[in-house]
């Protein structure tokens, strides 16, 4: 049995706006959600920029108990799951709730939990640190928190593969209805990984831009000189739903995934393979399941991170899937605007091709300033692009090797 499954709500916290319409409206301007980290002191990091979530109140979506017992990561996913179902339209009192179920992604999960009960450890002994530093720290309560808010008692579980992790869990959650297991799936993606210890790490790591003196421009995916990338937080999160159930119900769509594509590199633990190898493998799976030739692609998402060997093996990797025909794609990447959400990049990254479908506008790839001669796409730069859509795909690549794309396309009775 195949099913078909469609995207009928969509929630948003990002560092250019809490809101699907906010997010939206701050792509097709160009925002810029980079400045200087606030957080904490970066007096003494090599980098010292972020693109934070500036105007979330957890309280606005869950009750102020309730969001003392979840890390911030938690937050932003129950709060985005939230805006999604709302968005939708759904009647979740209608609905059978054993086939209702949530996959979301997270590479880091509760770390700003771990970090501040380990200071508690260090400085107050044992006896003091929080018994709810378990259930908040680990990675999988984002997924575990939603289905307790919303009732979902059917498939539960997180994808955990670093930057492809939201991915995962969209094309995981699109094959669990198609093949019929699931009417309703909540999934994407959420991160709140700016932290004093994981920046630390990414910084000795050398992937961060140290473009310090020009934050607003660090991200700047396909330029010659980038430098590495901008770290983000916040969360993603597309209700999808079986064709069927959501015509039943009269629910709007705004796009229907048609294919995803998941490899590995199995080739270096932070390094993508040469010339894009697994990522060829993941965009031609997405497409087979699809059922389309690589020329039916008007727009690709791209994983797009402002890092050398990122950008320069995903330019090779589509030259290589597309060939003449990818001179003829729109390409961009919103970490130019939104900076690297991690494990929920895919997710915000998976609206904004949703939106791109719906509203025929292809969203820009903005600082994009100094052409790479050796990378020769049409990747929208600076300012965004009418055009109309009927298939796209998304890419997102992770530490470790994980390569994940998904399929969009133009929904059509």
């Amino acid at each position: 049995m195949s099913r078909r499954v469609v995207i009928t709500g969509m929630g948003v916290v990002s560092p250019i706006g809490t809101g699907l319409q906010k997010f939206w409206n701050g792509l097709l301007s160009g925002a810029n959600g980079v400045d200087v980290l606030k957080a904490f002191d970066v007096t003494n990091y090599n980098s010292k920029m972020a693109a934070e979530v500036k105007d979330f109140n957890c309280e606005e979506f869950i009750d102020k108990k309730d969001a003392k017992r979840m890390d911030r990561f938690t937050q932003f996913g129950v709060a985005a799951a939230k805006m999604a179902l709302e968005d939708s339209g759904i009647n979740l009192d209608s609905i059978d709730r054993d086939m209702f179920g949530v996959i979301l992604g997270s590479g880091i999960g509760g770390i700003q939990t771990f970090e501040a009960q380990y200071e508690v450890l260090k400085a107050k002994g044992p006896n003091r640190v929080s018994p709810l530093l378990v259930p908040m720290m680990i990675g999988n309560m984002a997924a575990g928190q939603v289905a307790i808010q919303f009732g979902a008692k059917g498939v539960n579980f997180t994808t955990v593969t670093a930057c492809a992790s939201a991915n995962h869990a969209i094309g995981e959650a699109f094959e669990i209805i198609k093949r019929g297991a699931q009417d309703v799936m909540i999934s994407g993606g959420s991160e709140a990984a700016i932290t004093p210890l994981t920046y630390a790490g990414f910084s000795s790591l050398r992937a961060f831009s140290q473009r310090n003196d020009d934050v607003k421009t660090a991200s700047r995916p396909f330029n010659k000189d980038r430098d590495g990338f901008v770290i983000g937080e916040g969360a993603g999160v597309l209700l999808l739903e079986e064709l069927g159930h959501a015509k039943a119900r009269g629910a709007k769509i705004y796009a229907e995934i048609v294919g995803y594509g998941a490899t590995c590199d199995a080739f270096h633990i932070t390094a993508p393979a040469d010339n894009g190898a697994g990522a060829i493998k993941s965009m031609k799976l997405s497409l087979k399941e699809a059922g389309i030739a690589p020329e039916a692609v008007d727009y690709i998402n791209a994983h797009g991170t402002s890092t050398d060997l990122n950008d320069k093996y995903e330019t090779a990797a589509i030259k290589t899937v597309f060939g003449e025909h990818a001179k003829k794609l729109s390409v961009s990447s919103t970490k130019s605007m939104t900076g690297h959400l991690l494990g929920a990049a895919a997710g915000i990254e998976a609206i904004a091709t949703a939106m791109a479908i719906k509203e025929s506008k292809i969203p820009p790839t903005i600082n994009y300033i100094n052409p790479d001669p050796e990378l020769d796409l049409d990747y929208t730069p600076n300012v965004p692009r009418d055009r109309a859509v009927n298939y796209a795909i998304s890419n997102s690549f992770g530490f470790g090797g994980h390569n994940a794309t998904i399929c969009l396309k133009k929904y059509a009775e």
